[in-house]
């Protein structure tokens, strides 16, 4: 092989080795290729030394060498490949981490804006209650002060009842003074009024004696305990208040003008001392009524008893002594419900009492 063809091998070998050293890495392919490029060096010196013609032990020395150049090269090679499999991994790692960094960085400024809003709320919270504390503060004081305020008026009412018990004892001490004065009046007027009474009852008794002489015995005009009775059919027709003129048996009004000319004679005796009231009480069936004249028994019985007192005036019995009542069908002397009861309940009543 002549110097020409060593040539071509060593751009060859060059040529190679250069592109290799483009695929690896700086830090991987230093010690290979300062390694190839002494053999190299080595090659060339000993081309250089040669003449036109190369001895044939030369040329197969070379050729190894050259081989193992190669050889080391497709190594080399196939260590680049798996070098830049694994750059290649690292930088796919380096972008998730990179990736990673940013979402991090993203949920750090996440939670760095969550603290700061729940510290901004925490501070208005915190200055919320310190404005609370504040008030209520102001307002215990307010309260401590009315509070002082109120005791000092309870020590005053205090004093004041102290002084009114004081005032109450002694008033009671001349209430019991009192009372036994009272009590020794009470028992005098009792007394006086049981005298009283049994005087009124004394006369009372004394007009109905007259009353049974002068009216004799009649089955519309009775006595019924303290009171005198006159059937209101004697004195008034059906659903009327004015006083028949004859009534119906014709002696009504002449019945009830020797009732008041009684009445009289009797009050006529009666002491100034004793307060007597003539009390006429007008009383209906239960059957409603519904005229013209009167709404209900009510004012039908009201309206009879003012016409029975109106004639006792004008017989000459005082006004200040008669009271005028109308008790309606409430207070029936008889609870049947046929003509009889309706009958003894349709009523006019006198009763000779006290004020």
């Amino acid at each position: 092989m002549g110097r020409r063809s060593l040539r071509f091998l060593l751009a060859l070998i060059i040529f190679v080795l250069m592109g290799w050293g483009g695929f690896a890495s700086a830090q991987q392919a230093d010690g290979t290729f300062d390694e190839i490029q002494k053999m190299i060096k080595n090659l060339e010196g000993r081309v250089g030394g040669l003449g036109e013609t190369v001895p044939p032990e030369t040329l197969e020395s070379l050729e190894k060498q050259v081989e193992e150049a190669v050889r080391l090269l497709g190594a080399r090679g196939q260590e680049n490949v798996l070098l830049r499999g694994k750059t290649s991994g690292l930088s796919s790692e380096l972008d998730d981490m990179a990736a990673a960094r940013e979402a991090l960085s993203a949920k750090l400024s996440d939670v760095e804006a969550d603290r700061d809003s729940k510290i901004a709320a925490l501070e208005t919270r915190v200055a919320e209650t310190e404005t609370a504390l504040d008030e209520a503060r102001a307002a215990g004081k307010e309260k401590e002060r009315e509070l002082n305020k109120q005791h000092r008026n309870l020590e005053a009412v205090l004093a004041e009842l102290a002084a009114l018990n004081k005032s109450l004892e002694a008033s009671e001490k001349k209430n019991k003074a009192n009372e036994q004065k009272i009590g020794k009046l009470d028992a005098r007027l009792a007394e006086a009024l049981a005298g009283k009474i049994e005087e009124m009852a004394r006369y009372r008794s004394e007009f109905f004696g007259r009353l049974r002489r002068v009216l004799g015995d009649r089955r519309d005009i009775s006595i019924v305990g303290d009171r005198f009775v006159f059937q209101s059919e004697v004195l008034f027709g059906s659903g009327e208040a004015v006083l028949a003129k004859g009534g119906q048996d014709g002696g009504g009004m002449a019945q009830l003008q020797q009732f008041a000319r009684t009445l009289a004679e009797v009050a006529a005796t009666i002491p100034s001392g004793i307060d007597w009231v003539l009390r006429v009480d007008g009383h209906t069936d239960r059957i409603p009524i519904h005229n013209e004249q009167f709404s209900s028994n009510w004012e039908l019985s009201t309206a009879r008893a003012v016409s029975v007192v109106k004639f006792l005036i004008d017989s000459g019995i005082p006004a200040q002594r008669l009271v005028a009542a109308g008790f309606g069908q409430f207070h029936p002397l008889d609870p049947r419900n046929d003509e009889i009861g309706y009958r003894r309940n349709r009523r006019i009543e006198f009763k000779l009492t006290q004020k």
